[in-house]
């Protein structure tokens, strides 16, 4: 049974995941239409499938680590709630950052292979 913090945590991860999509959309939007040269539809298009794949697995990495944080790390081995207001949850944030990166890398690369992103 999930206790309503547990619940709560994984609608702000939806939520969270939402608005750095939609975020991600138009940042790579404004990137992409005047680089390419290309209507507002077609960019609106090349946006979301440059930032669709990456994005997620972006957030498949950090998400998975800050639930093993979450649940396995702190509840379970350490018996302590990881609470947003503590540097032991900002730190553990920095390394499911590191887990993001790892994770999108693959996915980056070879949408700059096959052409869907820019290289940089």
């Amino acid at each position: 049974m999930a206790y309503p913090f547990e619940t709560e945590m994984f609608a702000v991860w939806v939520l969270d995941y939402i608005f750095a999509y939609g975020f991600g959309i138009a940042f790579q939007y404004f990137t992409i239409k005047p680089m390419r040269d290309i209507g507002p539809m077609q960019g609106l298009i090349q946006a979301v499938k440059a930032d669709t794949l990456s994005l997620t697995a972006w957030q498949f990495g950090m998400y998975g680590f800050m639930a093993v944080a979450h649940f396995w790390i702190f509840e379970h081995l350490l018996q302590h709630k990881l609470e947003t207001n503590t540097f032991e949850f900002w730190f553990m944030m920095q390394i499911a950052m590191l887990f993001g990166f790892a994770s999108s890398y693959p996915v980056n690369w070879w949408l700059i292979r096959i052409g869907v992103k820019e290289k940089m």
